[in-house]
């Protein structure tokens, strides 16, 4: 095991618990979202706070960063849309009659999952709702998006005529024990996912593969076809809820209540690792090159091998639950709600998996190598006895 090393900053900027962190999609800043009812700005340049967003009423829940805008949801009912160069609030969403849980950016899209059972599609640029989402008998957790295009043969999109205006495909999970997958356009529901007995907590989407993920409080992990609505698979050896899921090259990662992380080959179903360590729930993970990166109810970030399950470092400082961590440039960002944001300096890490990573490969290749000579010499001594008896 490594060792616990210190942060190389801690932001103590927000007054509040942060409840998510966004990363941008060119990498240049952060968002956090807090329990103060404010969003902050970060650059991942000088870890300095380049922007405060401030407007909501209540505590934020959730955040999405995009490189122009950012997006945050509260328990106010509301999703704002914030200029990330001048901090100005450039739309407020109203519609929903409780916490607004979660939001997702497509295209022009915006998604938003409530307290108030439905979940609903805006315009990101007019301010305005294009269709609500009405089924669900409890509140909406979690969401996903794709296209029928990513996962539809020519011959099943015929049979969706009605649908052909737009192809965009909703996903919600909710604390109805559901899953459901809706058609934008209509707000139409296209399939109801049934199967898990608690809560769905979360959800990773595999469009390439017509695959959908979800786990839940009934301690399990289901696989779907998104097409059929076929349960594939159950993944069933966690003894606690499901909490969150990375699925990287055919592997899936759950981190749960039961203090663990497990990782499943997707194709087979089989569990083929298990990182322990962990002292409370596992909150939040994220896979990087070769490492899993996992936060706690603990109040600890670690970093296993992903292939041995081996501890490799823990990193010690936070005083409550990790709620969400990002990883760039190999510095590790952690966001808990004790209100501080702290950066961590992994690279002597990543530097590691690499040399051991080349390591196995060049003892695989050697192996490999003798396991062919091994083979060439027992059929030449399997010849020689089958001479000898005559056989």
């Amino acid at each position: 095991m490594g060792n616990s090393g210190s942060a190389v900053k801690v932001c103590t900027d927000h007054q509040g618990g942060i409840n998510w962190l966004s990363l941008s999609p060119d990498g240049q800043r952060l968002l956090t979202g807090s329990e103060d009812g404010t969003a902050r700005l970060w650059s991942t340049a000088d870890s300095q706070c380049h922007g405060h967003f401030q407007g909501h009423e209540s505590y934020i829940t959730f955040c999405h960063l995009e490189n122009e805008a950012a997006f945050t949801c509260s328990a106010d009912h509301t999703i704002r849309k914030w200029d990330v160069v001048t901090g100005q609030c450039l739309a407020i969403y109203r519609g929903h009659t409780s916490i607004v849980n979660r939001i997702l950016v497509a295209k022009d899209y915006l998604f938003s999952g409530s307290y108030d059972r439905t979940a609903r599609c805006w315009s990101v640029d007019k301010e305005k709702q294009i269709q609500e989402f009405r089924g669900h008998r409890n509140c909406v957790l979690t969401l996903a998006h794709y296209s029928s295009r990513d996962v539809l043969e020519e011959e099943e999109e015929e049979e969706e005529e009605e649908e052909k205006v737009s192809r965009d495909l909703l996903v919600t999970g909710s604390t109805d024990c559901t899953v459901k997958v809706w058609w934008v356009s209509s707000g139409r529901c296209y399939q109801t996912l049934l199967g898990h007995t608690g809560a769905v907590l979360c959800l990773i989407l595999d469009a390439p593969n017509r695959e959908l993920f979800s786990g839940s409080t009934d301690y399990t992990i289901r696989t779907w076809n998104i097409v059929t609505g076929e349960q594939l698979k159950v993944f069933k050896e966690h003894q606690g809820s499901v909490i969150c899921l990375e699925l990287v090259n055919r592997h899936l990662y759950s981190g749960s209540a039961d203090r663990t992380v497990k990782c499943w080959f997707v194709d087979t179903g089989e569990r083929i690792q298990t990182y322990k360590a962990h002292k409370h729930s596992v909150s939040t993970l994220k896979y990087h090159a070769g490492i899993l990166f996992t936060g706690s109810g603990d109040a600890c970030a670690r970093a296993f091998n992903s292939r041995s399950g081996v501890l490799q470092k823990i990193f010690r400082g936070h005083k409550f639950i990790i709620n969400c961590i990002q990883i760039h440039n190999e510095l590790l960002y952690t966001a808990s709600h004790d209100g501080t944001l702290r950066i961590w300096d992994i690279r002597g890490i990543c530097k590691r998996n690499k040399r051991r990573l080349k390591k196995e490969r060049s003892v695989q290749g050697r192996s490999s190598q003798k396991g062919s000579l091994s083979r060439l010499f027992n059929n030449k001594v399997g010849c020689m006895i089958q001479q000898e008896h005559g056989e």
